[in-house]
């Protein structure tokens, strides 16, 4: 738990440290392994909209309907 007299940025700065000291590989897996398995899946904070528009994405991919990256980059070249 975080001790309640400090703040989390004073917190997460001494941890860092801690992290950056240690030459232990364990730990290191082990930190990586939290991060790794705690992550949030964004999915289901997008709003529906996008969501709708991802998949839709997904099913042109699928289907073939997709233009090569050279072709897009010949096409619109000259609004970079």
């Amino acid at each position: 738990m975080l001790n309640l007299n400090m703040d989390i940025q004073t917190e997460k700065i001494s941890l860092v440290k801690r992290l950056l000291d240690t030459d232990d590989e364990a730990i290191l897996q082990q930190v990586k392994d939290v991060f790794e398995h705690n992550e949030k899946d964004f999915w289901n904070d997008l709003p529906e909209h996008v969501k709708a528009g991802i998949e839709r994405s997904r099913k042109q991919a699928k289907d073939g309907m997709l233009t090569p990256h050279d072709e897009v980059m010949k096409k619109y070249a000259k609004y970079l």
